[in-house]
């Protein structure tokens, strides 16, 4: 039987700790007990852990684990996803399975076409974003949890210094594929794993500005093929294209 995983928010050589939320389910729902075998991920590792303590408090509760024998993890895709803010429902989704696809890092971006009542709300939910990666790591047993940046400009992000070779998903293009440039990539980056960017555009795709905007910055524009997706829909394919080069 597969063990459940954790992710632990307090760690030392030797012991982790789980509190809030997590150690209350594990405590009320587990009916946690010293000696309970489970996985815990504790600084980015994974580890054979034992439960060595159980405190349930209204305030502080926590479950304090030891750590035995650690675990052979796979890590993270070299992957960051910049991600133009839309309907909170559907990109909460997207930010669910980027989880679990494995992307190490998400930032949502304000568009020109992001809806300007989504635009306003969207620092208030960076913290959410946060909690559904949170949960989505544990669900798909990874062993670290994706960055979520603070929202922000798409042009300050489009702009910053970057080692990563960055994509743009862009309808208008249609000659090359996002396999033929994460295909270049790999190819140049040797015996390295490649570091890459992709950009998905919000409901209503990129501007033309904002096109132009990723060109003058060194972005290689890129398709899904001729269908015109979802975002949601194209920020799944775009890391399943990529995931099938890497691993």
């Amino acid at each position: 039987m597969t063990r459940r995983r954790w992710i632990a928010e307090h760690w030392d050589e030797a012991t982790a700790t789980l509190t809030g939320a997590q150690a209350e389910h594990m405590a009320r729902v587990l009916r946690a007990q010293p000696g309970m075998e489970a996985d815990v991920v504790a600084g980015g590792h994974v580890f054979h852990a034992e439960v060595a303590a159980v405190r349930l408090n209204r305030d502080a509760s926590e479950v304090r684990l030891n750590l035995i024998t650690e675990l052979e993890a796979d890590p993270a895709l070299p992957v960051t996803l910049t991600i133009a803010v839309y309907k909170f429902d559907h990109m909460e989704w997207a930010i669910e399975k980027a989880t679990e696809l494995g992307v190490a890092e998400i930032v949502p971006v304000i568009a020109r076409r992001t809806d300007k009542h989504l635009a306003e709300a969207a620092q208030k939910r960076a913290e959410r974003w946060r909690r559904i990666a949170h949960e989505a790591a544990k669900q798909s047993r990874r062993s670290d949890v994706p960055l979520i940046h603070e929202p922000g400009a798409l042009a300050a992000r489009v702009k910053a210094a970057s080692s990563a070779t960055r994509i743009v998903l862009a309808e208008q293009e249609r000659a090359i594929t996002l396999r033929t440039v994460v295909e270049e990539a790999i190819e140049a980056a040797g015996t390295e794993m490649p570091v890459l960017e992709l950009a998905i555009g919000p409901e209503g795709g990129w501007a033309p500005n904002e096109a132009a905007l990723f060109d003058a910055n060194g972005w290689k524009a890129a398709s899904l093929g001729p269908r015109i997706l979802r975002a949601e829909t194209a920020a799944i394919a775009a890391l399943s294209v990529v995931a099938s080069c890497l691993e």
